[in-house]
């Protein structure tokens, strides 16, 4: 009954500074750009059908992000699906650069996954989908990225 997510509703210190990020690394479109009473928010089509509909609210404690996973709370952290092996790699290299992440790749056998940060500090990952078996946390195959 479902074809997969709308869009996921995010709050942000900076709406032009992570609209910028998305659109720098992951060439995103904006679909729309709103701005009712004194709440700015806008729908960046992240492909898929899929948005981040990402809320300015500079004085709103959540706007920033919180380290430690699993004590962030109802939401942990977001994986953006990538299409192939070819464009995986081409983000993790923009992500490297714009100096969100180390670039290393864990491979838990059915999902191969890169960690990054974005603009307002939440923990967000690519991920691409792997004909593989899974593997457990301990068993996951880490590969540094290459300098």
């Amino acid at each position: 009954m479902l074809s997969g997510i709308h869009h996921v509703a995010l709050v942000t210190e900076d709406l032009d500074r992570f609209v910028a990020f998305y659109r720098e690394v992951f060439d995103v479109e904006v679909i729309v750009e709103l701005g009712d009473d004194d709440l700015r928010h806008a729908l960046v089509d992240i492909g898929g059908g899929a948005a981040l509909h990402p809320f300015e609210m500079p004085d709103n404690p959540a706007a920033r992000g919180v380290v430690g996973m699993f004590g962030r709370g109802h939401l942990d952290h977001l994986a953006l699906n990538v299409a192939d092996e070819r464009t995986f790699q081409a983000l993790r290299k923009r992500l490297v650069e714009a100096g969100v992440c180390d670039g290393t790749t864990t491979d838990f056998g059915t999902v191969k996954t890169c960690f990054f940060t974005d603009p307002d500090g939440m923990e967000c990952e690519i991920a691409i989908w792997k004909d593989g078996q899974p593997l457990s946390r301990e068993d996951a195959i880490r590969e540094p990225y290459p300098r």
